[in-house]
């Protein structure tokens, strides 16, 4: 293990002399359908920054995701995003991207005054962003783009719920087949969705915001996350089956916003 993140380290010593990765939000939405991500041994999060140059950002950013959403972290009232999502009586389309499940979603929302189209929705198995220091079972993400093509992040860190009664109806409804999605590329019709429980989650809620980055490879900057502090819940048996296709995919915590990445700090204190 120490000879791996000595080989990472020394790979991100390189990296670190590429500081122009510029955000393109498209490309790099496609990419995730394409590229299978790993999370540990050399391909995975402590050397993504040595897989290519085009992912410099990830060893060198100083505004990455995730991270641990404290105090000092902005908040905002829910109530101000006007969040909107679409309803799909017929189903929506669930896809195993190899790395994630994702939804393709219709809908919008106001981050800090600017409006955002709904793209997707995808699932972190466990939550990628910590709350008070507390890391939870999943992390949804649902990804929006503006007409600039800046993106901006609305999350929902997920409990797992035994009494069905707690459980979110129109995540559980969105994810509840996923143990059909057993090879990469496969597709299913989800059930019926309504996302009005997420929506009045999100406007009775205290959110937190900050600028980030894509929490994969090419890790851009320029991402606006926004957390809902309150977590929702979904159904046990249905965490279990999204577990089980996606296994472990959260990249790990990095630091506060504005402090030097946390993979330099490793390698200038063992230099």
């Amino acid at each position: 293990m120490k000879s791996l993140f000595i080989t990472s380290l020394l790979s991100m010593a390189s990296a670190m002399c590429h500081y122009g990765t510029t955000l393109a939000p498209r490309g790099t939405l496609h990419q995730r359908a394409e590229n299978i991500l790993a999370y540990d041994g050399v391909q995975g999060a402590l050397n993504w920054h040595g897989l290519s140059s085009n992912n410099s950002l990830c060893a060198s950013g100083t505004n990455q995701s995730p991270i641990n959403l404290d105090t000092s972290i902005a908040t905002a009232e829910g109530s101000s995003y006007n969040l909107k999502i679409d309803s799909y009586p017929d189903g929506a389309e669930l896809e195993n991207l190899g790395s994630t499940v994702q939804v393709s979603l219709n809908g919008s929302a106001t981050v800090a005054d600017k409006d955002y189209s709904l793209v997707q929705f995808h699932v972190h198995t466990p939550s990628e962003h910590h709350v008070l220091g507390e890391f939870y079972p999943m992390e949804a993400h649902f990804v929006f783009q503006a007409s600039d093509e800046s993106l901006a992040v609305i999350g929902f860190i997920v409990e797992a719920a035994g009494d069905s009664d707690r459980a979110s109806v129109s995540l559980t409804a969105a994810l509840s087949r996923a143990n059909k999605l057993s090879a990469l590329g496969d597709t299913t019709a989800t059930e019926t969705l309504d996302f009005d429980d997420l929506i009045s989650h999100v406007s009775n809620s205290i959110v937190y915001n900050y600028d980030g980055s894509l929490t994969t490879p090419p890790c851009a900057e320029g991402v606006k996350f926004n957390i809902v502090a309150d977590p929702v819940y979904i159904d046990v048996s249905v965490f279990r089956a999204v577990k089980k296709v996606i296994k472990f995919n959260s990249r790990f915590v990095q630091n506060a916003p504005g402090d030097e990445n946390l993979l330099r700090v490793a390698l200038s204190s063992i230099e």
